[in-house]
C-alpha cells in the first residue's frame, strides 16, 4: 500500500471540525411558504440536498433542487463554510451555459442557508459507470467530452458585466460532479470551490485526490488544471480504473488501450495529452482540446479520412503551438475546382457557397457535398466577393456591371452599369447596394429595381468594400483618400493617407479601423476623421481588419498577421508566414483564420498567435476565410474552393 496526499473528495473532509451531515427537513416541509420538500437526494458533511416542488406554479409541476448547509457551532468554521456556500451561489448566478444548472433563489431559514437550483433529472457519471456491466461506448464518451470542453471553455473565457475576461477555474472536475440528464446531456454540478483565476495566484491544496493535477497540490489552480482533471475523468470513464485508488499521477503507466483495446489510439492520445504532468505540455485551452475531439468525431463518422495521422498532428499543434510542415494535418471535407484562379472571398448563404473566379463565372456550390448547383457567366473577371439579400446574390465584375442573380436558379434579375470595372465587394443595407468602381465613384443603387439612388465622385478608383455606421457610408480609394458620406451621398469629411486604401474599413463604437498601402493601420474618429492612433507595419497593407474584443487583426505584405490592442494601438503579437498576408482574417471564438500567398491557411490562437493547424493549398491565397458552423471555407489561386474542419 502507498500513502496518498490528503486532498479530499468533499468539502467536509477539506474542513476539519465540521460535524457529520444531518438533515433538518423532512418530506412535506415547506420552505419560505414556497418550496415543498419531496425527498432527500443526498446527505453530506455540510448538510443535505433535497428535491422540492415550487408551489408558486400550482398548475404546473416545477421541480427544484434545494441545497442546505448545517448550522455549525464553531463560529470561525461556520463563517468559512458559509462563505464557500455563498461563493457557489454568486458564481452560479453569474453564469449562463446549457451545461450549468440555473440558480433560482438563495436565502437563510432558521440559521441555515439554502440554495435553490434547477433540478436535474438524472444521475452522476460515477453512479452510471458503477452500474454498467461492461465498458462505455467510445462515441458516447467523445460526445460527453466535447460538451465538457465546451463548458470549460465558457468558464475559462468568462467575462464580467463590463466585458472584461474573468476566468473561472472549476478545481474539482470528476465523474461524481458531472450529471447525465434525461436527454443524455452532461451537466456540471457543485461549484463550491470554483473561483476566479489570476495568473500567479496561489490558494489552498483543494480538490480531489487522483483527479487534481500535480500543481494544484502546491496551491496553484489554473485552467490547465481543469484540463488535467477532465483527462483524469475521461481515463476513469474509459478504463473503469478509479484514480483515487491508484498511485498518484500514474496515468502514463496505465494506458487506456491496455485496459480497453476497443478505444481508438486517437482518443488515447487526446486523453494522454490532457494528462501531461507539465501544464505547458497539455492542451493550451479547453477549446483546443474540443477541436481535437471534434476532428476525431468527424473522422469516425466518415466525414474525414480515417486514420491516426491527422488527429495526432492536430493534437501536437494544439499543444505545442509549433508550425506544422506538411499537408494532411487537416483534410478537406471537400474541394471544388473552378476553371481559373479564385481571388475573392466565398459567400455562404442558404446552404450554398457562392464564389467568383477569373474564368468570368460565379459558381453556386452545395455545402453538403461540394457539388456544382449552377454557374452564371459574366463578361469579365470576378476579383471581388458576392453579397446576399434574401434570395438575391449580388456581385460586381470587370465587365463594368453589377449583376443581381437569383440564388436558387442562377438567373439574372437585373444589372447596373458603372463606367469602369467593378472590383469592390458590394455592401447591402437599407434597401440599397453600395459599391465602388474604377470610374472613381461610389454608387448607391436601389436593390428592388436596380435604379441609381445617388453617385459620389471620389478622387480615384474605389476597390475597398464600403462600411456603414451612424447613418454614414465610409470607404477608401486608391489615391489614399478616405471618405465619410451621409446617406444622401453628401461628403461629411475626408481623410488623406500617404498611399492607396484598398483595405475595407470596419466601424466599431464610432471608430473606423483601416489598413493602408503606406504600411499603416489607422484608427479614425468616425465623426471627424481625427486619427486616434496609428500602427506601423513594414510593408503595404491590402488586408481588411477583423475585430474581436479589444484585439484588431490585420495582415501585411511584410508576411505577418498582426494583433493590435485597440485601446492603445500597440502590438499584442504578430505571426510570420512565408508570404504576404493580403487575405483578411476572420475570428471565431478564440481562433483567428487567415490565408497567405505562401499558399497556406492558418488557424491561430487569437490570444497568443500560436498555430492550431495549417493547411497547404497549391497556390497563393488572397481570399479571406469564411467560417460557418464548424467549417472554414477559403479559395486559392490553385482554382479550388476548400471546405476545411474548423
Amino acid at each position: 500500500m502507498y500513502e496518498t496526499n490528503k486532498m479530499t473528495r468533499s468539502i467536509t473532509e477539506r474542513l476539519p471540525g465540521v460535524p457529520g451531515g444531518t438533515t433538518s427537513l423532512q418530506p412535506g416541509a415547506l420552505l419560505q411558504e414556497r418550496y415543498s420538500i419531496l425527498k432527500i437526494l443526498g446527505v453530506g458533511g455540510m448538510g443535505s440536498v433535497y428535491q422540492a416542488r415550487d408551489m408558486r406554479f400550482p398548475n404546473t409541476t416545477k421541480y427544484v433542487a434545494v441545497k442546505e448547509i448545517v448550522n455549525i457551532a464553531d463560529p470561525g468554521m461556520r463563517d468559512m463554510v458559509t462563505k464557500i456556500f455563498e461563493r457557489e451561489a454568486n458564481t452560479l448566478a453569474s453564469l449562463d451555459h446549457p451545461a450549468i444548472p440555473k440558480i433560482f433563489d438563495f436565502f437563510t431559514h432558521r440559521d441555515r442557508s439554502f440554495l435553490v437550483m434547477e433540478f436535474i433529472d438524472g444521475r452522476d457519471l460515477e453512479a452510471h459507470l458503477g452500474d454498467l456491466a461492461g465498458m462505455l461506448d467510445e462515441s458516447a464518451v467523445i460526445e460527453w467530452a466535447i460538451q465538457l470542453c465546451d463548458v470549460l471553455s465558457y468558464l475559462h473565457t468568462h467575462k464580467d458585466s463590463e466585458g472584461v475576461v474573468e476566468p473561472i477555474v472549476f478545481r474539482d472536475f470528476k465523474p461524481s460532479n458531472i450529471m447525465l440528464d434525461s436527454q443524455g446531456r452532461v451537466r456540471l454540478i457543485d461549484f463550491g470551490i470554483a473561483r476566479g483565476y489570476s495568473a500567479g495566484q496561489r490558494g489552498t491544496m483543494i480538490g480531489t485526490e487522483g483527479y487534481s493535477p500535480p500543481e494544484q497540490y502546491r496551491g496553484e489552480a489554473s485552467p490547465a488544471g481543469d484540463i488535467y482533471a477532465l483527462g483524469a475523468t475521461l481515463h476513469h470513464l474509459l478504463t473503469k480504473q478509479d484514480p483515487r485508488l491508484e498511485p498518484p499521477f500514474s496515468f502514463a503507466e496505465r494506458p487506456i488501450r491496455k485496459v480497453n483495446p476497443a478505444i481508438s489510439l486517437e482518443l488515447q492520445v487526446i486523453v494522454e495529452t490532457a494528462l501531461n504532468y507539465n501544464p505547458g505540455d497539455r492542451f493550451q485551452s479547453a477549446q483546443a482540446m474540443k477541436d481535437a475531439l471534434l476532428g476525431l468525431r468527424r473522422r469516425q463518422s466518415g466525414q474525414l479520412n480515417k486514420g491516426a495521422t491527422g488527429t495526432l498532428a492536430t493534437v501536437q499543434v494544439a499543444v505545442s503551438g509549433s508550425k506544422p510542415s506538411t499537408r494532411g494535418e487537416v483534410q478537406p471535407l471537400w474541394s471544388f475546382k473552378c476553371e481559373d484562379e479564385v481571388r475573392g472571398t466565398p459567400l455562404i448563404h442558404n446552404q450554398a457557397a457562392y464564389v467568383g473566379a477569373y474564368d468570368n463565372n460565379l459558381y453556386a456550390i452545395s455545402l453538403s457535398e461540394g457539388k456544382l448547383l449552377w454557374k452564371y457567366a459574366t463578361d469579365g473577371g470576378l476579383p471581388g466577393s458576392p453579397s446576399a439579400h434574401q434570395d438575391l446574390i449580388v456581385i460586381g465584375s470587370e465587365d463594368r456591371r453589377l449583376h443581381v442573380i437569383a440564388a436558387r436558379t442562377g438567373r439574372i434579375q437585373w444589372s447596373y452599369y458603372a463606367d469602369g470595372p467593378i472590383r469592390s465587394t458590394p455592401r447591402i443595407a437599407d434597401g440599397h447596394v453600395f459599391f465602388g468602381a474604377d470610374d472613381n465613384a461610389l454608387h448607391a443603387v436601389n436593390l428592388a429595381n436596380g435604379r441609381k439612388a445617388w453617385r459620389f465622385q471620389a478622387s480615384g478608383p474605389i476597390r475597398s468594400r464600403p462600411c456603414l455606421g451612424n447613418d454614414r457610408v465610409y470607404f477608401g480609394c486608391e489615391t489614399g483618400d478616405m471618405y465619410g458620406v451621409d446617406m444622401r451621398g453628401e461628403q461629411r469629411w475626408r481623410f488623406k493617407a500617404k498611399r492607396g486604401l484598398t483595405s475595407s474599413p470596419i466601424w466599431h463604437n464610432n471608430v473606423l479601423y483601416v489598413g493602408c498601402q503606406d504600411g499603416m493601420v489607422y484608427a479614425l474618429d468616425a465623426g471627424s476623421a481625427y486619427p486616434i492612433w496609428r500602427f506601423r507595419t513594414q510593408k503595404p497593407i491590402i488586408s481588411s481588419p477583423a475585430l474581436e474584443g479589444s484585439l484588431l487583426f490585420i495582415g501585411s505584405a511584410d508576411n505577418s498577421l498582426y494583433a493590435i490592442d485597440i485601446r492603445n494601438g500597440r502590438e499584442a503579437w504578430h505571426f510570420e508566414t512565408e508570404g504576404q498576408v493580403n487575405s483578411s482574417p476572420v475570428v471565431r471564438g478564440d481562433t483567428v483564420y487567415v490565408g497567405s500567398t505562401d499558399g497556406a491557411v492558418y488557424a491561430l490562437e487569437s490570444g497568443t498567435g500560436r498555430v492550431r493547424w495549417k493547411f497547404q493549398t497549391g497556390a497563393p491565397i488572397t481570399s479571406s476565410p469564411v467560417v460557418a458552423g464548424e467549417v472554414v471555407y477559403i479559395a486559392s489561386f490553385d482554382h479550388h474552393l476548400y471546405a476545411l474542419p474548423a
